[in-house]
């Protein structure tokens, strides 16, 4: 049965222990989860990038119960919120601006929040959906050494092909002013396609029925990230679409656990 988007999207989560800044921007925080760490290896911070095509209307607020989930699991969280289009600052070039600085931001902030809490040192693994996913793999690509590993979820991993298809009625061109004739060096610096993260160890999930971003944006990130040379993988969920990569009451969430599991390490 096909989740209702509705539904998963306005899904009541348990409040966060607390929110942290990491601009001056009202947009630039993360809500932060911080479990007790469970027995065994230090698990890394995990922080999570929404999607929503990337618009104003579409907040962190929908990934809490996935992060409430990943928290119980011993994982500490961070909910990573930007700017988006339809804000001042946001689209090009604040809104991937955000999240390359949030991301650096994170491991301190989190040590300073939970100091001696026992978590994994270092970066941070990225879990992205939808637009998140793409701005997860940017991230990846700009900045690896910031990024511990990426799990794209559903990614808008093509932006030349998404604008092409004009996903979500032009979110591309609102996102980069315009498309890949006008703007062709901003598509070379943000169109993850053109720009894989050839050093960070990436699993890319996408269900084969979604109709939001269809699974050959994700089967053409993946093939060209191999072809050079990048730590990629593909899984295809052949029962799933859109929205059931996010949901942890769908049958898809333990693969979309396992995948983060594989990245630990």
């Amino acid at each position: 049965m096909v989740p209702d988007p509705r539904a998963v999207l306005s899904r009541p989560a348990p409040p966060p222990d607390l929110t942290v800044r990491y601009g001056d921007a009202p947009e630039q925080l993360a809500d932060l989860r911080l479990p007790a760490p469970v027995p065994g290896a230090p698990r890394p911070l995990v922080v999570v990038v929404h999607g929503g095509f990337w618009r104003a209307e579409y907040d962190r607020t929908h990934t809490g119960p996935l992060a409430a989930d990943l928290a119980a699991r011993g994982y500490p969280v961070a909910q990573l919120e930007y700017r988006r289009t339809g804000q001042p600052g946001g689209g090009w070039p604040g809104t991937l601006a955000d999240v390359r600085d949030g991301v650096a931001a994170l491991p301190a902030l989190v040590a300073a929040a939970r100091p001696g809490a026992g978590y994994a040192p270092g970066p941070p693994i990225l879990l992205g959906h939808s637009a998140g996913g793409h701005l997860a793999l940017h991230c990846a690509a700009a900045r690896p050494a910031a990024v511990r590993a990426v799990l794209a979820l559903a990614p808008v991993a093509d932006l030349g092909e998404a604008y092409r298809l004009d996903l979500d009625d032009g979110a591309v061109a609102a996102l980069l002013g315009g498309g890949p004739d006008r703007f062709p060096e901003r598509y070379a610096a943000a169109d993850p396609v053109r720009a894989p993260a050839l050093g960070t160890p990436t699993v890319v999930l996408h269900g084969t029925l979604d109709q939001q971003v269809p699974v050959r944006i994700g089967r053409r990130y993946v093939e060209v990230a191999a072809a050079a040379g990048a730590p990629v993988s593909l899984v295809e969920l052949p029962e799933c679409e859109h929205f059931g990569l996010i949901d942890p009451w769908s049958p898809a969430w333990p693969q979309v656990v396992a995948g983060l599991e594989s990245l630990v390490g």
